[in-house]
């Protein structure tokens, strides 16, 4: 697969909305597929830090204000280098910039885990987090 025409492999910062009070994850819909649901991430030029990023994109893709508690992994891929952080929600925004592309829901660990399963990288982010069952 490789970098897909980069020099280097994109970084995406993926946010992990969690309710640990409730033991939710919010999940959210691909723009382009709906049928896939994601933690989403990504990462632009004027992020000063990655956290930032992963912050940024919760509140773009949906609409989710709270703060950034931890640190979870980073992941390696030819072609993207993913890292994972908890975002504690605090507020959800009932329209947000990409509200009329995607559908998000609060699902409990096993669902997220079932629903994010055909993309590896978050289902090894999300086993990583502080909701996982632990071993």
């Amino acid at each position: 697969m490789g970098t897909k025409g980069r020099e280097v492999p994109r970084v995406v910062c993926c946010a992990i909305p969690l309710a640990s009070s409730s033991g939710k994850v919010l999940v959210i819909t691909s723009r382009k597929r709906q049928d896939l649901w994601c933690l989403k991430g990504g990462w632009e030029l004027s992020d000063v830090t990655l956290e930032r990023a992963a912050s940024r994109e919760a509140l773009e893709e949906a609409g989710v204000r709270g703060n950034i508690t931890r640190y979870v992994t980073t992941i390696n891929s030819p072609s993207t280098t993913y890292h994972f952080y908890e975002l504690e929600v605090t507020t959800l925004d009932k329209d947000w910039l990409e509200s009329r592309e995607r559908k998000r829901e609060w699902v409990d660990y096993a669902e997220a885990m079932k629903r994010v399963a055909w993309k590896n990288e978050l289902a090894q982010g999300l086993m990583l987090s502080t909701l996982a069952p632990r071993r």
